[in-house]
């Protein structure tokens, strides 16, 4: 055998190792982690389901005030997002993700006794700081794990997390809500804030102990496969360290960090507005249309939008291999898709707009994040994925309050959703910019 057919059956082998161990390690991995954002997720959005189910009554909250509580949360959450993400590069994810667990579950618990107005705002703005670094945390854990090739699909496994615990989320707090109340002494809501609150707590420990930093520490991975997948992994990392910064501070200053910091505010914008006021839009269908539903029947239609998008987000991200296209196309028709909802004469019409719009959302978000792990390695990945994270989350806070304002100004969710309509295009054309200048992933 020559010199060259040996090194293509090295290529090949290595080839079938790395492709085992991403097997291997998604088994592993992945169920954990969507497990850990679905609980985090929920304990992000819930107060979407407290609000109009009794807590803006007992709190004396306008649609602004609901907003300005809704959305502080990110304002806590971008002070420590990239500080946050650099502990994580720089003590491992294993611990630094149990502390952030940790943290978030007695504050979010904390939630279910505030006495007022004021307290809540503290707190949601505390629930931000503790939960500060556990997205773009995990999404920098990635890419410790699978080379490009892969990641997106893992991304967008892990972020099936965002519908599930949507769609999930409102049936169980809708449930939890109605008939829980006056359970200890508490309201519904008070006491769904009690018990979604507690699960963070305790999935610290599985991940203490299950969670594993890197492949060559995997004792579950038999080591050719993880040596083969840590090779194939530096490589990458080799030749991403060429097409983008090197340092924090220079991923901190690069003007793509700042574009994609745009597009995912635009995306999530999307996201955060569906995720806080669908809710109260489908209670307000009674006035609008005339209709009634149950406390649970509203959970069972906020879910429709959300079980859609989990199907349209895994499709979408295998079939769709351009990286523009996964990204752009989703954008562009799920903030055409919202504003129409505004201009149907039937709930159920709406409805389906809105599902367009939940659909282009959450088609989008995996594909994005291909794009940054594309451009950023090692201490300037931490630094680049929590700075675009953190901006981007400022539609968190941006989204609610502008779509309270707005109602509270006109007296109608229109001028709010037509925003969300033309923050989702404009994510869809900076993308689109952006294609000329990116280093396609191999």
């Amino acid at each position: 055998m020559s010199t060259t057919d040996r090194d293509v059956g090295a290529v090949e082998k290595d080839d079938r190792l790395v492709r085992s161990g991403v097997r291997r390690a998604g088994r592993r991995l992945v169920p954990l982690l969507i497990l850990l954002y679905f609980v985090n997720y929920l304990d992000r959005v819930n107060i979407g389901f407290a609000g109009p189910n009794g807590m803006n009554q007992e709190l004396g909250l306008s649609a602004t005030m609901f907003g300005v509580a809704s959305g502080v949360f990110f304002i806590g959450y971008l002070i420590l997002e990239v500080p946050s993400n650099l502990m994580l590069h720089r003590f491992g994810a294993r611990r630094w993700i149990a502390r952030i667990l940790v943290t978030w579950g007695i504050v979010a618990t904390a939630i279910a006794f505030v006495p007022n107005a004021t307290w809540l705002v503290v707190l949601r703005f505390l629930l931000g700081v503790a939960e500060a670094g556990f997205f773009p945390g995990i999404i920098l854990y990635l890419t410790y794990w699978f080379p490009g090739k892969q990641r997106a699909r893992m991304t967008a496994w892990f972020m099936t997390a965002i519908p599930v615990s949507t769609a999930l989320g409102a049936v169980v707090s809708s449930l939890i809500i109605e008939y829980t109340h006056g359970l200890f002494g508490l309201s519904g809501w008070r006491v769904m804030f009690l018990i979604e609150g507690i699960p963070s707590v305790l999935l610290a420990v599985a991940v203490w102990f299950l969670l594993t930093d890197r492949p060559g520490q995997a004792t579950w991975m038999p080591k050719e496969e993880s040596d083969a997948l840590e090779r194939a992994l530096d490589a990458e990392r080799s030749e991403t360290a060429t097409a983008g910064p090197g340092s924090v501070a220079g991923a901190l200053r690069s003007g793509r960090v700042l574009a994609l910091s745009w597009v995912y505010f635009g995306i999530v914008y999307g996201l955060y507005a569906l995720g806080f006021f669908l809710p109260t839009i489908v209670k307000g269908f009674a006035a609008q249309f005339g209709t009634s539903f149950s406390t649970v029947e509203q959970g069972l239609i906020t879910a429709i939008p959300y079980v859609v998008g989990l199907v349209v987000m895994v499709v979408w991200t295998r079939r769709s291999a351009n990286p523009t296209v996964r990204v752009a196309v989703p954008a562009l028709v799920g903030g055409i898709a919202i504003p129409v909802a505004l201009y149907l004469s039937n709930p159920w019409l709406a409805i389906v707009a809105v599902t367009i719009c939940a659909c282009g959302v959450l088609a989008a978000l995996p594909g994005f994040w291909s794009l940054p792990t594309a451009y950023l390695t090692g201490a300037a990945a931490a630094a680049g994925i929590g700075l675009i994270n953190s901006l981007g989350n400022l539609s968190g806070f941006v989204a609610p309050y502008v779509t309270g304002a707005l109602s509270d100004a006109t007296g109608s969710n229109k001028a709010g959703l037509w925003v969300v309509g033309a923050a989702m295009v404009s994510a869809a054309l900076v993308t689109w910019l952006l294609r000329r200048t990116r280093k396609a992933p191999s």
